[in-house]
């Protein structure tokens, strides 16, 4: 059932009890969500946002926490970005009271910025280019233990070609064997797809700003294999971001602007459960809402977050920075 048009959805501050900006996010359901940010840290909350555990990883202080992917209330995994060693993964089982260093990254040339899982054991993150290629890492255990895929199923990157640590959402999945990244920094924005869990991949041009280390995809969000929305525009808060939406309808073949996209950049992007054509996007000035499938977007929010997320149970989370987060509600 559609019942996206009842939607009238606001974002409703939660108190974190902390000032780190929250780049990672991972809702499990309307009471159970995942929060990672600078300075290592982590939060959890069960009992839908009223209380923050600050469940950090010991001796973490010095990471920059950007993506947080969590199978549920006690298991996670939360990957630290940075050159060389500073990109790390990390584990918990037990809602945070331990955490097991997974990977450490030992190619100073390397840079980590996201991660996504298709189940709960089969996930992938993603690197900057090495030698002209986007470089994958591979888990079949759920974050215990990763290898780095060859790089021969990857197309060349671009000069300056990167990813964007903004949110947690520059790599994507949906469903057991399909993959997005997206691009930046670059002379043309693009999107790339796998459907064999990051061994091979095929890139299309996205029609979002480009051109400018600043400027490019920032996000993806696939509902399916085939509906997905790229979001991003120019990160700096005094420059235009025309064209700050697109969407595809063919798995990421191919890409048309939104008629009516976002006013500004946008950093974050999801689907709104069980409601086939509602979308929500976020960013540093706003939060936007989609209800055709992410063709038209109108203003709903003026807070600023830098990503966004929803659980199957509806409940929609966002965070950003000063340690704000927020649920949305009715």
């Amino acid at each position: 059932m559609d019942n996206s048009h009842a939607l009238h959805p606001g974002w409703r501050l939660k108190d974190s009890g902390s000032t780190a900006r929250f780049r990672g996010l991972a809702a499990v359901s309307r009471t159970t969500a995942w929060v990672a940010g600078t300075k290592g840290t982590v939060l959890r909350t069960h009992d839908g946002g009223r209380h923050w555990a600050d469940i950090s990883p010991p001796g973490a202080g010095a990471l920059e926490f950007r993506d947080i992917e969590a199978f549920d209330g006690r298991r996670a995994v939360v990957l630290a970005i940075g050159e060389g060693e500073a990109s790390r993964v990390f584990r918990t089982d037990d809602a945070g009271a331990t955490w097991t260093e997974s990977f450490r990254n030992t190619d100073p040339r390397a840079f980590y910025d996201c991660l996504t899982f298709f189940d709960r054991r089969h996930g992938i993150a993603l690197s900057d280019p090495v030698d002209g290629k986007y470089r994958i890492l591979s888990t079949g255990d759920g974050g215990r233990s990763w290898r780095l895929l060859p790089s021969d199923g990857m197309p060349p990157a671009q000069k300056g070609e990167a990813a964007f640590a903004a949110s947690g959402q520059c790599l994507v999945s949906s469903g057991s064997h399909d993959a997005w990244i997206a691009t930046g920094g670059a002379a043309t924005a693009r999107v790339l797809h796998t459907a064999d869990r990051g061994r091979t991949w095929t890139v299309a041009n996205a029609p979002v700003p480009a051109g400018d280390p600043a400027r490019g995809v920032f996000a993806l969000a696939f509902r399916d294999r085939t509906h997905g929305i790229a979001v991003g525009g120019d990160f700096r808060p005094e420059q235009p971001s025309p064209r700050a939406a697109a969407v595809s309808a063919d798995g990421g073949a191919t890409w048309a602007t939104a008629a009516a996209p976002p006013h500004a950049y946008r950093s974050g992007v999801v689907w709104l459960p069980h409601a086939r054509r509602a979308a929500l996007a976020v960013g540093p000035s706003g939060s936007d809402l989609t209800l055709d499938g992410g063709r038209t977007w109108r203003a709903f929010d003026h807070g600023s977050y830098d990503t966004v997320d929803c659980a199957p149970d509806l409940g929609c989370w966002a965070a950003g920075e000063q340690g704000r987060i927020a649920r949305l509600e009715p």
